[in-house]
Protein backbone atom coordinates (compact mmCIF):
# COMPACT_ATOMS: atom_id res chain seq x y z
CA UNK A 1 0.00 0.00 0.00
CA UNK A 2 1.02 3.55 -0.88
CA UNK A 3 1.01 5.53 1.99
CA UNK A 4 0.99 9.75 1.41
CA UNK A 5 1.45 11.77 4.42
CA UNK A 6 2.83 14.72 5.45
CA UNK A 7 2.37 16.67 2.32
CA UNK A 8 -0.22 18.53 0.33
CA UNK A 9 1.84 18.77 -2.61
CA UNK A 10 1.45 15.09 -4.56
CA UNK A 11 -0.36 14.19 -7.79
CA UNK A 12 -2.09 10.15 -8.64
CA UNK A 13 -1.28 9.54 -11.74
CA UNK A 14 -3.66 6.43 -11.78
CA UNK A 15 -7.52 7.03 -11.99
CA UNK A 16 -8.56 6.46 -8.39
CA UNK A 17 -11.82 5.48 -6.65
CA UNK A 18 -11.34 7.52 -3.22
CA UNK A 19 -13.41 6.52 0.04
CA UNK A 20 -13.34 9.70 2.76
CA UNK A 21 -13.51 9.75 5.86
CA UNK A 22 -12.29 10.33 9.43
CA UNK A 23 -12.05 6.25 9.80
CA UNK A 24 -11.85 6.03 13.29
CA UNK A 25 -12.18 2.56 14.50
CA UNK A 26 -12.74 1.41 10.79
CA UNK A 27 -16.35 -0.11 12.27
CA UNK A 28 -18.71 -1.64 9.82
CA UNK A 29 -20.02 1.74 8.63
CA UNK A 30 -16.58 2.62 7.37
CA UNK A 31 -16.15 -0.79 5.81
CA UNK A 32 -19.04 -0.35 3.66
CA UNK A 33 -17.40 2.66 1.95
CA UNK A 34 -14.75 0.58 1.59
CA UNK A 35 -16.43 -2.24 -0.57
CA UNK A 36 -17.42 0.38 -2.41
CA UNK A 37 -13.95 1.50 -3.80
CA UNK A 38 -13.22 -2.49 -3.89
CA UNK A 39 -15.53 -2.80 -6.02
CA UNK A 40 -14.50 -0.21 -8.58
CA UNK A 41 -11.08 -2.00 -8.71
CA UNK A 42 -12.76 -4.35 -11.40
CA UNK A 43 -13.16 -1.16 -13.78
CA UNK A 44 -9.38 -0.42 -13.27
CA UNK A 45 -9.43 1.83 -10.54
CA UNK A 46 -6.86 2.64 -8.02
CA UNK A 47 -8.54 2.54 -4.54
CA UNK A 48 -7.98 5.01 -2.46
CA UNK A 49 -8.66 6.19 1.40
CA UNK A 50 -8.76 10.10 2.18
CA UNK A 51 -8.51 11.17 5.62
CA UNK A 52 -7.50 14.00 7.31
CA UNK A 53 -4.16 14.27 9.72
CA UNK A 54 -5.25 15.32 12.69
CA UNK A 55 -8.83 14.42 13.15
CA UNK A 56 -10.70 17.17 12.67
CA UNK A 57 -12.38 16.92 15.86
CA UNK A 58 -8.96 16.77 17.86
CA UNK A 59 -7.28 19.81 15.14
CA UNK A 60 -10.02 21.96 16.12
CA UNK A 61 -10.08 21.22 19.82
CA UNK A 62 -13.64 19.06 20.07
CA UNK A 63 -11.57 15.83 21.03
CA UNK A 64 -9.49 14.53 24.41
CA UNK A 65 -7.35 13.25 21.23
CA UNK A 66 -7.66 9.86 22.32
CA UNK A 67 -8.65 7.60 19.20
CA UNK A 68 -10.42 4.36 19.05
CA UNK A 69 -7.92 3.68 16.21
CA UNK A 70 -4.33 4.96 15.88
CA UNK A 71 -2.67 6.39 12.57
CA UNK A 72 -0.64 3.21 12.67
CA UNK A 73 -3.31 1.01 12.98
CA UNK A 74 -5.41 2.50 10.87
CA UNK A 75 -2.43 1.57 7.89
CA UNK A 76 -2.32 -1.85 9.54
CA UNK A 77 -6.15 -2.49 9.13
CA UNK A 78 -6.20 -0.44 5.32
CA UNK A 79 -3.00 -2.78 4.15
CA UNK A 80 -4.89 -5.88 5.25
CA UNK A 81 -7.72 -4.75 3.58
CA UNK A 82 -6.66 -4.28 0.08
CA UNK A 83 -6.51 -0.27 -0.20
CA UNK A 84 -3.95 0.59 -3.00
CA UNK A 85 -3.21 4.49 -1.70
CA UNK A 86 -3.52 5.74 1.80
CA UNK A 87 -4.15 9.69 1.78
CA UNK A 88 -3.44 11.37 5.30
CA UNK A 89 -3.89 14.64 4.41
CA UNK A 90 -2.44 17.48 6.82
CA UNK A 91 -4.49 19.52 8.41
CA UNK A 92 -3.32 22.54 9.70
CA UNK A 93 -4.85 26.42 9.39
CA UNK A 94 -4.16 27.03 5.69
CA UNK A 95 -5.98 23.50 4.49
CA UNK A 96 -8.93 23.87 7.21
CA UNK A 97 -9.48 27.39 5.30
CA UNK A 98 -10.01 26.01 1.84
CA UNK A 99 -13.37 26.00 0.28
CA UNK A 100 -15.10 23.74 0.10
CA UNK A 101 -15.24 24.05 -3.44
CA UNK A 102 -11.80 24.33 -3.93
CA UNK A 103 -11.07 21.22 -2.03
CA UNK A 104 -13.38 18.93 -4.70
CA UNK A 105 -11.89 21.03 -7.47
CA UNK A 106 -8.21 20.81 -6.48
CA UNK A 107 -7.38 18.18 -3.88
CA UNK A 108 -9.86 15.49 -5.08
CA UNK A 109 -10.47 16.16 -8.78
CA UNK A 110 -7.03 17.09 -9.94
CA UNK A 111 -4.42 15.95 -7.66
CA UNK A 112 -6.24 12.35 -7.05
CA UNK A 113 -7.46 11.81 -10.01
CA UNK A 114 -10.77 10.99 -8.70
CA UNK A 115 -13.23 8.73 -10.92
CA UNK A 116 -15.44 7.32 -8.04
CA UNK A 117 -15.96 9.09 -4.72
CA UNK A 118 -17.48 7.35 -1.89
CA UNK A 119 -18.88 9.08 1.61
CA UNK A 120 -21.01 8.60 4.28
CA UNK A 121 -24.09 11.55 4.95
CA UNK A 122 -22.18 12.86 7.82
CA UNK A 123 -19.29 14.19 5.49
CA UNK A 124 -18.46 17.42 6.26
CA UNK A 125 -14.98 19.50 4.99
CA UNK A 126 -13.84 22.83 3.68
CA UNK A 127 -14.08 25.97 5.63
CA UNK A 128 -16.52 25.93 8.36
CA UNK A 129 -17.39 22.08 7.63
CA UNK A 130 -19.24 23.90 5.24
CA UNK A 131 -19.12 21.11 2.38
CA UNK A 132 -20.86 17.68 2.55
CA UNK A 133 -21.98 14.76 0.20
CA UNK A 134 -24.62 16.86 -1.67
CA UNK A 135 -22.04 19.67 -2.68
CA UNK A 136 -19.98 16.78 -3.93
CA UNK A 137 -22.75 15.25 -5.55
CA UNK A 138 -23.68 19.00 -7.34
CA UNK A 139 -19.72 18.86 -8.39
CA UNK A 140 -19.04 15.86 -9.21
CA UNK A 141 -20.02 15.58 -12.93
CA UNK A 142 -17.93 18.83 -14.12
CA UNK A 143 -15.28 17.80 -12.02
CA UNK A 144 -15.01 14.16 -14.04
CA UNK A 145 -16.21 11.78 -10.56
CA UNK A 146 -18.96 9.87 -10.05
CA UNK A 147 -20.41 10.71 -5.94
CA UNK A 148 -22.10 7.72 -4.64
CA UNK A 149 -23.42 8.77 -0.81
CA UNK A 150 -23.82 5.75 1.47
CA UNK A 151 -26.26 5.67 4.07
CA UNK A 152 -25.77 5.03 7.82
CA UNK A 153 -25.47 1.35 9.10
CA UNK A 154 -27.84 0.48 11.87
CA UNK A 155 -27.84 -2.14 14.24
CA UNK A 156 -30.12 -2.95 16.69
CA UNK A 157 -31.89 0.52 15.99
CA UNK A 158 -28.93 2.66 16.34
CA UNK A 159 -26.39 3.90 13.97
CA UNK A 160 -23.22 2.66 14.01
CA UNK A 161 -21.10 5.65 14.97
CA UNK A 162 -17.80 5.99 16.02
CA UNK A 163 -18.92 7.87 18.84
CA UNK A 164 -21.17 4.71 19.39
CA UNK A 165 -18.44 2.59 19.92
CA UNK A 166 -16.91 4.72 21.73
CA UNK A 167 -18.90 4.12 24.26
CA UNK A 168 -19.03 0.56 24.28
CA UNK A 169 -15.11 0.68 24.67
CA UNK A 170 -14.98 3.00 27.70
CA UNK A 171 -17.62 1.23 29.11
CA UNK A 172 -15.86 -2.38 28.90
CA UNK A 173 -18.86 -4.18 26.70
CA UNK A 174 -15.89 -5.62 24.37
CA UNK A 175 -18.26 -7.84 23.01
CA UNK A 176 -20.66 -5.12 21.64
CA UNK A 177 -17.79 -3.13 20.27
CA UNK A 178 -16.85 -5.89 18.26
CA UNK A 179 -20.17 -5.83 17.09
CA UNK A 180 -19.89 -2.44 15.91
CA UNK A 181 -16.30 -2.81 14.48
CA UNK A 182 -16.80 -5.92 12.92
CA UNK A 183 -13.42 -7.45 14.48
CA UNK A 184 -12.70 -7.39 17.99
CA UNK A 185 -10.61 -4.21 19.71
CA UNK A 186 -7.58 -4.04 18.33
CA UNK A 187 -3.96 -2.19 20.57
CA UNK A 188 -1.39 -2.46 18.19
CA UNK A 189 2.67 -2.19 19.65
CA UNK A 190 5.50 -2.99 19.87
CA UNK A 191 6.79 -5.36 22.40
CA UNK A 192 8.80 -4.15 25.55
CA UNK A 193 10.47 -5.76 28.49
CA UNK A 194 8.23 -5.49 31.41
CA UNK A 195 9.44 -5.76 35.00
CA UNK A 196 9.74 -10.26 34.36
CA UNK A 197 7.62 -11.12 37.39
CA UNK A 198 5.68 -13.68 35.09
CA UNK A 199 8.36 -15.37 34.37
CA UNK A 200 9.57 -15.99 37.50
CA UNK A 201 5.97 -17.46 38.74
CA UNK A 202 5.73 -19.39 35.47
CA UNK A 203 3.35 -17.09 33.90
CA UNK A 204 5.45 -15.24 30.84
CA UNK A 205 4.03 -12.51 29.09
CA UNK A 206 4.64 -10.04 26.39
CA UNK A 207 3.89 -6.02 27.20
CA UNK A 208 3.06 -2.95 25.05
CA UNK A 209 2.71 0.03 26.17
CA UNK A 210 0.44 2.08 23.77
CA UNK A 211 0.61 6.07 23.31
CA UNK A 212 -1.18 8.32 24.74
CA UNK A 213 -3.52 8.60 21.87
CA UNK A 214 -5.16 5.36 21.91
CA UNK A 215 -8.19 4.64 23.62
CA UNK A 216 -8.23 1.77 25.59
CA UNK A 217 -11.25 0.22 28.15
CA UNK A 218 -11.42 0.11 31.67
CA UNK A 219 -8.73 -1.03 33.32
CA UNK A 220 -9.03 -5.04 33.74
CA UNK A 221 -8.28 -8.83 32.82
CA UNK A 222 -9.81 -9.62 29.37
CA UNK A 223 -9.69 -12.42 27.16
CA UNK A 224 -8.22 -11.54 24.08
CA UNK A 225 -6.17 -12.83 21.03
CA UNK A 226 -3.04 -11.63 20.25
CA UNK A 227 -1.37 -11.75 16.48
CA UNK A 228 2.29 -12.40 16.12
CA UNK A 229 3.21 -12.88 12.70
CA UNK A 230 1.03 -14.44 10.70
CA UNK A 231 -0.09 -16.53 13.67
CA UNK A 232 -3.31 -15.85 16.34
CA UNK A 233 -3.06 -17.35 19.71
CA UNK A 234 -5.57 -17.25 22.19
CA UNK A 235 -4.33 -15.00 25.14
CA UNK A 236 -5.84 -13.35 28.65
CA UNK A 237 -4.68 -9.86 28.66
CA UNK A 238 -3.98 -6.98 31.61
CA UNK A 239 -4.92 -3.59 30.41
CA UNK A 240 -3.54 -1.40 33.18
CA UNK A 241 -0.80 -0.34 35.78
CA UNK A 242 -0.15 -3.87 37.63
CA UNK A 243 -0.31 -1.97 40.79
CA UNK A 244 0.41 -5.16 42.45
CA UNK A 245 3.88 -5.14 41.45
CA UNK A 246 4.98 -1.53 39.78
CA UNK A 247 4.46 1.36 41.71
CA UNK A 248 4.65 3.81 38.20
CA UNK A 249 1.53 4.57 37.08
CA UNK A 250 2.26 3.64 33.30
CA UNK A 251 -0.90 2.31 31.32
CA UNK A 252 0.36 -0.97 29.13
CA UNK A 253 -1.19 -4.25 27.77
CA UNK A 254 0.51 -7.45 29.25
CA UNK A 255 -0.83 -10.83 27.82
CA UNK A 256 -0.43 -14.13 28.58
CA UNK A 257 -0.32 -16.17 25.43
CA UNK A 258 -1.32 -19.58 25.69
CA UNK A 259 0.69 -22.46 23.45
CA UNK A 260 3.41 -19.51 23.03
CA UNK A 261 7.21 -19.87 23.29
CA UNK A 262 9.98 -17.42 22.53
CA UNK A 263 11.65 -14.31 22.78
CA UNK A 264 9.72 -11.57 20.56
CA UNK A 265 11.25 -8.33 22.02
CA UNK A 266 10.93 -5.34 19.55
CA UNK A 267 8.50 -7.23 17.72
CA UNK A 268 5.10 -5.82 16.26
CA UNK A 269 1.99 -7.40 18.09
CA UNK A 270 -1.88 -6.98 17.57
CA UNK A 271 -3.83 -7.62 20.76
CA UNK A 272 -7.45 -8.11 20.27
CA UNK A 273 -9.46 -7.54 23.28
CA UNK A 274 -12.94 -9.76 23.53
CA UNK A 275 -14.28 -10.44 26.85
CA UNK A 276 -13.76 -7.91 29.85
CA UNK A 277 -13.33 -10.41 32.98
CA UNK A 278 -12.33 -8.89 36.26
CA UNK A 279 -11.41 -5.46 36.95
CA UNK A 280 -7.51 -4.60 38.11
CA UNK A 281 -6.30 -4.63 41.58
CA UNK A 282 -3.93 -5.08 43.80
CA UNK A 283 -3.02 -8.22 46.07
CA UNK A 284 -1.69 -8.41 49.05
CA UNK A 285 1.44 -10.40 47.43
CA UNK A 286 3.44 -12.31 44.60
CA UNK A 287 1.44 -15.34 46.19
CA UNK A 288 -2.40 -13.82 45.91
CA UNK A 289 -1.69 -12.48 42.05
CA UNK A 290 -0.12 -16.01 40.99
CA UNK A 291 -3.39 -17.82 42.10
CA UNK A 292 -5.44 -15.17 40.30
CA UNK A 293 -3.33 -15.39 37.46
CA UNK A 294 -4.19 -19.38 37.66
CA UNK A 295 -8.06 -18.61 37.91
CA UNK A 296 -7.89 -16.24 35.09
CA UNK A 297 -5.91 -18.69 32.52
CA UNK A 298 -8.14 -21.52 33.36
CA UNK A 299 -11.01 -19.39 33.00
CA UNK A 300 -9.66 -18.09 29.51
CA UNK A 301 -8.61 -21.43 28.49
CA UNK A 302 -12.15 -23.11 28.41
CA UNK A 303 -13.95 -19.32 27.28
CA UNK A 304 -15.62 -19.97 23.98
CA UNK A 305 -15.67 -16.47 22.20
Amino acid sequence: MEIITNTVDFYLEKETAVAIGKFDGVHIGHRRLLEEIQECKKKGLESCVFTFEPAPAVFFGFSDGRLLTTKEEKRLLFERMGVDILVEFPLDEKTAAMSPAAFATEVLARQMNTRFLAAGTDLSFGAGGAGNAELLRKLGPELGFQVKTIEKVCREGKEVSSTLVRTKVEAGEMQEAEQLLGMPYLVAGTVIKGNQIGRTIGFPTVNIQPGKDKLLPPNGVYFSQVRVGNRLYRAISNVGCKPTVSGKRVMGVESYLYQFEGDIYGAEIEVYLQKFRRPERKFDGIEALEAQLQEDIAAGAVWDS
